[in-house]
């Protein structure tokens, strides 16, 4: 886990992400910056963060929010709303500790093991026990 490049404005895990080498997170350079980012410019999520002046998505509503990534993508909701309610370094404890029990942010591209759930509360069980609910 790269902890220094914490968590996205969305709430994405740049701490864990894998998918491109170059990526310094996208809260460097202060955020308005990010040449070196292929999806700054179209990224709704921080445009919304940027009109807002607010450091990222989990200041705001994300539960109830479907802007950018969090029309489909319950993995950014779920980590921003768990950063909201318990605070960025909580939820970056958390992660860490799941990581070192073998819990997987990328396992083949994007998916991992936090993107197989439809319910934001059992996905937040999930990053908070590291373990998943079993149907009764």
């Amino acid at each position: 886990m790269k902890r220094e490049l914490g968590i996205a404005r969305c709430g994405l895990a740049c701490c864990l992400c894998s998918e491109n080498v170059e990526c310094r997170g996208c809260r460097q350079d202060g955020f308005l910056d990010l040449s070196w980012c292929k999806d700054a410019e179209w990224c709704e999520n921080r445009k919304c963060v940027l009109e807002k002046e607010i450091a990222g998505c989990y200041e705001c509503s994300p539960a109830d929010c479907r802007k950018g990534l969090f029309k489909e993508k319950i993995k950014a909701r779920a980590f921003a709303e768990y950063a909201r309610r318990y605070g960025v370094e909580a939820l970056l404890d958390c992660l860490e500790r799941n990581e070192q029990a073998g819990i997987v942010y990328h396992r083949t591209g994007i998916m991992g093991d936090y993107d197989d759930f439809d319910d934001l509360e059992q996905l937040m069980d999930f990053i908070r026990t590291g373990k998943r609910r079993t149907s009764e």
